[in-house]
């Protein structure tokens, strides 16, 4: 007899775990637990709480397209207006009650005699669940770099994404080590206050201007009354990401003909920097998308400032009072701030995942992580990711790309309702499907602009990004084909 209800269980608490579970819930589905190691929900956008952390990604677009939100004070919502609308969404659609909050998944073992997942908690307890979903993001995890001396050092230290709000920086001497999207953030917050900031640049990047603004509440009461104004901005968003952004990173003609333009943009950006030489540091060597292209209106006017360094030379060692570098240099410091962004490709990391046949995630993935769609991998059955191995967006709303993968899900747990006991994707269409997206990747200004970044693991292979449209990724979702899969009813 088929399962009428499957258990469903969700680790992350982030816009992966509650855009599904709502489209869980209104799909009928009732035995939902959403497990979160923090006290609250929100995901990123509750652990980062550095000064000035917001989203790059325009408002209107990066939320749900289920529950607009004509009250975002401003085109890109900082990080306390994000994290709010979230807890909305959760309240809203009667998430509380499935939230498992505080609760750690350490290790999550598929037992193959009753084809139900084995979640174990961080503090011994054992749960049982028909379908599991790890929606624990790509950005979850921060990367320290093991820099050697780093404990010797006798100041205060601590990574942008666990800010330390009760350290007071007034007058201290602050080393950034790190200089990518969340530095160019909080760094024209902390530089006034600081006694001296100096900025270990360890990649350069392009950047152009933020075209921020605040809502006037008239626009804010035409969105809540004339929904239609509020869809339109968010379709012009999302058409100036698919028909111009994205090909200028995908398409190799799509480069040449928008590379010049980018380029310019971000250059004028830079003329805001008034010393010559410093500029010409600033500039990349590699094409613009490489990495993704970063924006800020206030980030180089702070390099202005005489007592904000940019240092160029690679470090050697840390020391107790501060930082030596590889051009010999000792430079002074009693605050270390990482802005070394995440272990992007760990994916589910700390969290141990086992399968059918004993087989670790992490062995499955020795040669780089792949899963068909994203979602699935072979040898792992009633398993899904959400942002998972090549969903990232290069331009655009990941919020978007986590909806068609919550579609999918949704009709993955109503096959197991239908009386399916185990769904495994099949080996052959996750190599189909890997083969061809590593082919298309080939050709994309990530793999050929000239530079290193984040999306790329330690063999160079990119695990991390969509070769493709948004579009595109939401047709390939759009119908979940039970012929790729094994099925056991």
């Amino acid at each position: 007899m088929g399962r009428r209800n499957p258990s469903i269980a969700i680790v992350g608490a982030g816009f992966s775990g509650i855009g599904l579970a709502v489209r869980l819930k209104q799909a009928g589905f009732t035995d939902i637990a959403i497990y979160d190691k923090a006290d609250g929900p929100g995901g990123v956008w509750r652990a980062n709480t550095y000064p000035g952390a917001a989203c790059d990604a325009p408002s209107h677009l990066y939320s749900f397209s289920f529950e607009p939100n004509p009250y975002w004070t401003r085109r890109f919502a900082e990080q306390g207006e994000i994290l709010d609308y979230l807890r909305h969404c959760a309240d809203k659609y009667g998430l509380t009650r499935h939230l498992r909050l505080g609760t750690e998944i350490a290790d999550a073992q598929f037992d193959t005699a009753s084809g139900r997942w084995r979640l174990h908690t961080a503090d011994g307890r054992v749960r049982h669940h028909d379908l599991f979903v790890a929606a624990c993001g790509q950005l979850s995890n921060p990367a320290t770099p093991a820099l050697p001396g780093l404990e010797t050092f006798a100041g205060k230290s601590f990574h942008s994404a666990r800010w330390n709000h009760g350290l007071d920086l007034t007058g201290r001497r602050v080393a950034v080590i790190g200089n990518g999207a969340s530095a160019i953030q909080f760094v024209p917050l902390i530089a006034p206050a600081a006694g001296s900031l100096t900025i270990f640049q360890i990649e350069v990047h392009w950047i152009s201007r933020k075209p921020d603004r605040v809502y006037p509440r008239w626009r804010r009461t035409l969105n809540r009354r004339v929904p239609a104004v509020q869809r339109l901005s968010r379709l012009g968003i999302f058409l100036w990401f698919e028909l111009l952004l994205n090909p200028a990173l995908i398409s190799p003609h799509g480069r040449r003909v928008l590379s010049l333009p980018i380029r310019a943009l971000c250059r004028y950006a830079l003329r805001t920097v008034r010393d010559r030489d410093l500029r010409a540091r600033l500039t990349p060597r590699y094409e613009p998308g490489c990495k993704r292209i970063l924006t800020s209106s206030d980030y180089y006017a702070a390099l202005n400032r005489p007592d904000v360094a940019v240092v160029d030379a690679p470090i050697t060692e840390v020391v107790p009072d501060g930082v030596r570098t590889a051009d010999g240099r000792h430079h002074r410091a009693d605050t270390l701030i990482f802005a070394t962004g995440f272990r992007s490709q760990d994916f589910v990391a700390p969290m141990r995942v086992v399968g059918a046949h004993g087989t670790e995630l992490t062995a499955a993935w020795k040669d780089g992580a792949r899963a068909h769609l994203g979602l699935a991998v072979p040898g792992f059955p009633n398993f899904f990711l959400m942002y998972g191995p090549n969903t990232n967006v290069g331009s655009g709303s990941i919020v978007h790309m986590l909806e068609s993968q919550a579609a999918y899900i949704v009709q993955a747990a109503r096959l197991l309702a239908s009386g399916v006991t185990s769904m495994d994707v099949r080996a052959d269409v996750l190599d189909r499907f890997d083969a061809a997206t590593q082919h298309r990747l080939g050709t994309s200004v990530w793999n050929q602009g000239g530079c290193d970044s984040w999306y790329l693991d330690s063999g160079h292979r990119n695990t991390n990004n969509w070769p493709g449209s948004m579009t595109g990724y939401r047709r390939r979702t759009r119908r979940l084909d039970p012929s790729d899969y094994h099925l056991a009813r």
